[in-house]
């Protein structure tokens, strides 16, 4: 029997490459996916996770919050807010379509589950890229999102700490996660429950924040669930598995 549906939205790109060989070259597309690792660590859990990639959520994701209640919880993972913002009716037709921030913020008021997950198109991403500072989105998640490139670079590694070692969430959590290379800046809300961080060397930053919208729950985790800032050692950490298991039942329980 399927257990609760989560909608995995983002997590992929193409990449082109230009290869000169002497006097000749050629041009090449790829298409990646970087989910895979996430959903695999995950299986056997009673959960159906659909990955949605970016190029398909610009046309597919839901746009109400009738729509959107065909899912447990919704988690958005490098996905920039304009895939969102800019369905191809306004793109390419200036027609009027709904706004898919607002019918994410208003399905958490419903009940919903709603995540994001750190990335370079995440909170607000490189450059500014992402752009949630101060969307409909933002106003549903446990977190406040700073108004320039809020990436943390952390090429060394960094070992988060749990901040409330004795949170129902982190139950069976054992042992230290394996180092991350990076992180999005954040700010916890008022309210909202920090449950790991960065240590003091590295600033203390938000890492995994919890909280409330309405009726619905909302979290915040602030690394990738894939490459480049999580590494494939975090994905085959045991307590990966477990701390996820705790985070998606806790934010699809209705």
């Amino acid at each position: 029997m399927a257990g609760k549906r989560i909608l995995l939205a983002g997590e992929s790109w193409v990449s082109t490459a230009n290869h000169i060989k002497g006097f000749d070259q050629f041009s090449s597309v790829t298409f990646h996916r970087g989910a895979d690792g996430f959903i695999a660590a995950l299986a056997g859990l009673p959960f159906e996770i659909v990955h949605m990639p970016c190029h398909i959520a610009a046309t597919d994701f839901p746009a109400t919050v009738e729509a959107l209640q065909a899912w447990d919880a919704v988690l958005l993972s490098d996905i920039g807010a304009n895939t969102l913002l800019l369905h191809p009716d306004v793109w390419l037709h200036s027609r009027t379509f709904p706004n898919r921030l607002k019918a994410l913020r208003d399905y958490a008021a419903a009940g919903g589950g709603l995540g994001m997950i750190g990335g370079y198109y995440s909170f607000q991403g490189i450059n500014g890229g992402a752009r949630y500072r101060g969307t409909a989105l933002e106003t549903a998640l446990p977190v406040s999102i700073h108004p320039y490139d809020d990436r943390i670079e952390v090429p060394e590694g960094f070992t988060p700490v749990a901040t409330a070692p004795g949170h129902a969430l982190l139950t069976g959590v054992a042992g230290a996660m394996p180092p991350l290379l990076g992180l999005n800046e954040v700010v916890a809300k008022p309210g909202a429950t920090t449950l790991m961080a960065a240590p003091d060397s590295e600033g203390e930053h938000p890492l995994l924040v919890v909280g409330e919208h309405g009726a619905g729950r909302t979290l915040a985790w602030t690394t990738d669930i894939g490459p480049h800032w999580l590494p494939q050692s975090v994905l085959d950490w045991p307590g990966f598995r477990t701390l996820w298991g705790n985070l998606l039942g806790w934010l699809a329980k209705r």
